[in-house]
């Protein structure tokens, strides 16, 4: 599917759907827990639907027929081997929490998925198994991917030590250990997207799992084993999906509300706020009413030395896009740093975006764990419309990546009157914002197939 993005003023209120990653987890923790479990508000996405296929497969039983109450009977002491192959589909999150889960068990687990999933780095994976007491190999010898095939159990009272630059392996262990006799200890050399491991933490907790995380994450210890019970949790709003709304919104010069919002602190990507008002935003959050308000804001990064706002996103580098795309329209440049990670996600985030907003007109420059792009305001300060920002319509490849799609499309609805944008292969945006250009649209986004 192609979609239509071009210029247009948002007004309204628009709600984003549920978190993915709190909907994984919760996915997750309902299966081995002891009971029934209910999920409301739980992300209909495509990666959330692949978890609810793969989880009964350990014991549970899943019912998703309510889209707003997700139903999980818990496999509890029952758990067990995986009865077939795991097919994550295109969800990372499930291929690196559960391995470490299936490792647990006696005998051997086969994982994979789809395309994109089977070009997903799995080494590390590998290497923490091993160090665990499990086998662990890649069926093809020359391609550090999956299918990853597992032979377990685990020791019990490992230590591992690993570099822990993808949190989600890490919170795949933590998981585990809190099936295992004793205690775990897990020791990170360069520890990178903490809030995701910290949210794992919150959710371990809640469990009843007793932790101790040093407060810059290189040492964690986990004390199994642990029972898990069952529980009726409402999973917040995403803000991975609130950035291109809030974005969206402030690169078009308009005025929304975002209703919803978790302020509970448990996602690190709510960040992006701070970053954005550091660049002028105009956007004010109700603690009572859990709404985020955007006013009409001009971006600019001019008061800051050398005009450059430096950004470190090791915490939350699902952000990558929508900042980047915030970037083309603010007067001065956007430093990204510390991103490497961005360079294993679903695409190499930093080229795909470099190379696509290139071909709209930006200035972008990038290196191995960085990212740079210069741009411009489309009003000066004074309000007079400023002849130095020079974007352009074309058509834009998604390389089936969510994030990039999303971002792209938002662009278009910032262009001049006649320009367009069209997004190629637009409906992988299901994976974490089911009908988004739909639900956009209910704020006057405008978007077309084309």
């Amino acid at each position: 599917m192609k979609i239509q993005a071009k210029a247009a003023k948002l007004s309204g209120h628009i709600q984003v759907p549920g978190s993915k990653s709190h909907t994984i987890r919760a996915l997750i923790f309902s299966s081995l827990a002891e009971g029934t479990s209910h999920i409301r508000n739980p992300l209909g996405g495509a990666d959330c639907v692949s978890s609810s296929k793969a989880v009964p497969l350990f014991g549970a039983k899943v019912d998703i027929s309510n889209p707003k109450d997700w139903v999980v009977e818990g496999a509890g002491k029952n758990a067990h081997l995986p009865d077939d192959v795991v097919n994550v589909g295109d969800s990372g999150s499930l291929l690196y929490f559960m391995s470490p889960v299936a490792a647990t068990f006696e005998g051997w687990t086969v994982f994979t998925g789809d395309d994109s999933i089977r070009t997903r780095p799995v080494l590390h994976v590998v290497d923490a198994l091993k160090q665990m007491g499990a086998e662990a190999y890649i069926s093809r010898p020359e391609k550090n991917a999956p299918p990853l095939i597992i032979k377990g159990p685990v020791k019990d009272g490992s230590t591992i030590v690993t570099d822990g630059r993808l949190s989600q392996y890490i919170s795949g262990i933590m998981m585990a250990a809190s099936r295992l006799n004793g205690t775990t200890n897990i020791e990170l050399t360069d520890p990178k997207e903490t809030p995701f491991l910290n949210m794992t933490r919150l959710w371990l907790e809640e469990m009843g799992v007793k932790l101790e995380i040093s407060e810059d994450y290189k040492h964690i210890k986990v004390h199994g084993p642990i029972q898990m019970k069952a529980f009726d949790k409402v999973i917040p709003s995403d803000w991975e999906a609130v950035a291109f709304p809030l974005v969206a919104a402030l690169i078009t010069e308009s005025e929304i509300t975002i209703d919803n919002v978790d302020t509970s602190g448990s996602q690190g990507d709510m960040a992006i706020v701070d970053v954005l008002k550091e660049l002028g935003a105009n956007i004010e959050i109700d603690e009572k009413t859990k709404a985020l308000t955007v006013k009409k804001s001009r971006l600019s990064a001019e008061h800051l030395p050398n005009r450059e706002l430096h950004v470190n996103l090791s915490g939350y580098p699902d952000a990558i896009c929508a900042l980047a795309v915030a970037g083309c329209f603010t007067e001065g440049s956007i430093v990204i740093e510390d991103i490497g990670v961005c360079r294993k996600k679903e695409t190499d985030r930093i080229e795909v975006m470099q190379k696509e907003l290139e071909k709209l007109g930006a200035t972008i420059e990038t290196g191995p764990d960085w990212f740079k792009v210069t741009g411009h305001s489309k009003k000066n300060a004074d309000g007079s419309v400023n002849p130095a920002w020079n974007l352009h319509g074309g058509e834009v490849e998604s390389y089936d990546d969510h994030r990039v799609a999303m971002s792209l499309a938002c662009l278009g609805l910032a262009l001049p009157e006649g320009q367009e944008i069209i997004v190629k292969d637009a409906e992988c945006c299901a994976v974490s914002f089911p009908d988004f250009y739909k639900t956009m649209n209910g704020i006057n986004a405008g978007f077309t197939e084309a």
